[in-house]
């Protein structure tokens, strides 16, 4: 451990900073981004964002019936997720979104207004490493991009946990570390060049989009994540990459 790093620093991108720094700096970045989040996925991902939440909902599987269903979709501020969790399912089901960030929050409110979906989708400021619910409220818990940001993974998994009720499911769609030799170095060069200067056009400042690459880079792998999953008590922990390991679905249940 170098003479500048505490015990208690944090990685916030490729820099370390002190646990409760952390917060207010990716408070800071999603501020920035909120209003055009969505659009900067597509730039970021050509659009293969939303395949990739298509099979996160897919894999949700919400009852198209009468059948309750309460879902907690936990940093899907912008409502992007929740809002076709809300369309796949039948009429009783009920999604609450749950984020950290003020602005994203007020984003996705404002868009599930102007899209008739107030009446579906409930939205909250709140911290994926405490949740303001009561142990086992959801039948499904999902987080799309957003685990990477918090700042201890292990608290956000056992509030994941808590919240699910037996027989509920976890499901993480996350960037991940790609698998296929030539693709790695063309995605390195993208992510580290064209996705800031692409951001800075968008929204007038690339730093946060810098933030988001290299947060991608020091998440924990498919393997070491899948396995922290499982400590923190869910059963048939697995995984499946898409787009040879861009991203990946992480799964989890509490039996």
């Amino acid at each position: 451990m170098s003479e500048n790093t505490t015990e208690n620093d944090v990685a916030f991108g490729f820099r370390r900073v002190g646990e409760v720094e952390k917060q207010g700096l990716v408070n800071e970045v999603f501020s920035k981004v909120a209003e055009r989040y969505d659009q900067m996925n597509d730039l970021m991902s050509s659009g293969l964002h939303r395949l990739w939440k298509d099979d996160l909902v897919a894999m949700v599987n919400p009852p198209r019936g009468t059948a309750p269903f309460h879902h907690l979709d936990v940093a899907g501020g912008t409502g992007d997720v929740a809002f076709r969790i809300a369309r796949a399912g039948g009429p009783n089901v009920r999604v609450t979104i749950a984020d950290i960030s003020p602005e994203m929050v007020g984003e996705g409110a404002k868009r599930a207004g102007a899209e008739g979906l107030l009446g579906r989708c409930a939205f909250s400021v709140g911290n994926a490493e405490a949740l303001a619910f009561p142990d086992k409220s959801f039948d499904c818990y999902t987080i799309a991009f957003g685990i990477r940001n918090v700042t201890h993974i292990d608290r956000a998994l056992a509030e994941a946990y808590r919240v699910l009720k037996p027989g509920g499911r976890f499901l993480c769609l996350e960037f991940s570390h790609v698998d296929l030799p030539l693709l790695d170095k063309i995605y390195d060069a993208y992510s580290f060049t064209v996705i800031p200067a692409v951001g800075k056009v968008v929204t007038g400042d690339g730093q946060p989009y810098r933030y988001l690459v290299e947060s991608i880079r020091t998440f924990p792998k498919q393997d070491e994540f899948r396995d922290m999953i499982a400590a923190a008590g869910f059963h048939n922990a697995t995984y499946r990459n898409l787009t040879g390991g861009v991203v990946a679905i992480h799964s989890g249940w509490r039996i």
